[in-house]
């Protein structure tokens, strides 16, 4: 057995023996006589201990199946919390579940219902895939480094070297930044338009309020905040179901043309975009790779089926749609010009839809930020700033290897923080 915590300090480990696999212990990591002698060390919420699931790869490549790698510690009672596979669910059919859910229909009327049911299912078991294959890295990184809640920056490190992790980093910085603006933007302009208030104060109120959750809310409070919301999406989505298909006509949904499936996979595709929470998944369920797959195909399958309804509703609803000569913009909108009843439902479900993505980003980009503020320089100042002039440590201390006090450490803090707020002024106030 492997003991961990989610601070990135390796606690004294041992192995034990397999009903059907010979003794065998994760690299690097040697094993101790007394299973006894568990270490639990406490982090921020919730805390990564010892370890019991996952398949760990020995040097003889035999491998070993345990029950979980760590678990998760309640920071007040010190009792075991273990994730929620139902949460987990919920967390990734939120985080997929977007907006845009609503424009596929615009976006496939050309190849017709038939030939995109077949993409969306095949876009549906690559990306799958390859969330998988985050899980397992992530799993075998946490193994590897003696850590729980490892990022993707730290996976990057590990696999793709230098190179990898700055090519990572600026893909995911760019992709979240887009992504969390337009949530906010679209999430600002529906409460705009429904309660009048102004667009800035829109905007602050779905930050502060999101936001706070995410940051202090425990794993059990997001989880059963996600969980409401997305009961919500399944309310709202049925709603719009029900009225926008009393017109529906089964023979619409029999067009297919081939030819023009190309242009709908990347739209379709980026509709289950989840893998950013991949990571949070691995540390709330406590590094166990069947609840973790359990929770990537469950959890993606629940987009899956809404975005195959409301395609066949939409695409048989209006007569030949598919056909080149009565293409139409936006299906949606010819649907809401037809019935005054779709514009509040749409908008329920919008927000609803945005809040839960939002929550999933938000919570994927935490860990991230955390290594990623390790390499612009950030926590290595605070640390030192802490470590040299704080009162409160008694300890003896070295001498420091980078000389210049305070100034020094004043100018490596505030050259991290300009990088980091032009950044963020340039890809967010500017748009």
């Amino acid at each position: 057995m492997v003991l961990t915590s989610a601070s990135s300090v390796l606690i004294s480990p041992f192995s034990f023996p397999s009903r059907k696999k010979p003794l065998v212990a994760c690299p690097t990591i040697p094993p101790t006589k007394e299973p006894s002698q568990w270490f639990q060390f406490p982090s921020r919420n919730l805390r990564p201990t010892p370890f019991r699931t996952l398949k760990c790869l020995s040097r003889r490549q035999s491998t070993e199946e345990f029950e979980r790698l760590f678990s998760n510690l309640n920071q007040a009672t010190m009792k075991r919390e273990p994730g929620s596979v139902t949460s987990a669910i919920f967390l990734v059919a939120g985080t997929t579940v977007g907006a845009g859910i609503l424009a596929i229909p615009a976006v496939t009327q050309e190849a017709g219902f038939l030939a995109s049911a077949i993409t969306c299912i095949l876009c549906w078991i690559y990306m799958v895939v390859t969330g998988l294959l985050i899980a397992e890295v992530n799993v075998n990184t946490m193994c590897e480094l003696g850590s729980g809640g490892v990022s993707l920056v730290s996976m990057a490190m590990r696999t793709l070297g230098k190179i990898g992790v700055q090519i990572a980093c600026v893909s995911y910085i760019f992709i979240h930044y887009a992504l969390l603006v337009a949530y906010v933007a679209r999430s600002s302009e529906i409460l705009t338009n429904s309660f009048g208030i102004p667009l800035w104060e829109s905007a602050t109120l779905f930050s502060l309020v999101f936001g706070g959750i995410c940051y202090f809310g425990s794993q059990q409070v997001i989880g059963a905040i996600n969980g409401c919301l997305v009961f919500g999406i399944i309310v709202s989505f049925a709603s719009l179901v029900g009225v926008a298909s009393r017109d529906l006509q089964w023979h619409y949904l029999l067009q297919a043309h081939v030819e023009a499936i190309p242009q709908s996979i990347p739209i379709i595709a980026l509709a289950f975009v989840y893998q950013n929470v991949v990571p949070v998944l691995c540390t709330n369920l406590e590094g166990n790779l069947s609840k973790v797959r359990t929770a990537i195909v469950l959890g993606t399958a629940v987009p899956l089926v809404l975005f195959l309804i409301w395609d066949a509703v939409i695409l048989g609803t209006i007569p030949n749609l598919s056909a080149s000569s009565s293409y139409v913009s936006d299906p949606l909108e010819l649907l809401r010009s037809n019935n005054g009843i779709i514009g509040p439902i749409v908008e329920a479900f919008s927000f609803l839809a945005i809040a839960t993505s939002y929550i999933g980003f938000v919570l994927g980009l935490s860990d991230f930020v955390s290594d990623f503020l390790v390499l612009f320089g950030v926590i290595p100042a605070a640390m030192s700033w802490s470590e040299r002039y704080s009162d409160g440590s008694q300890s003896p201390r070295l001498p420091p290897l980078v000389p210049g006090g305070k100034l020094t450490l004043s100018i490596v803090l505030g050259g991290a923080l300009v990088v980091i707020f032009s950044e963020i002024y340039k890809d967010v106030i500017n748009q």
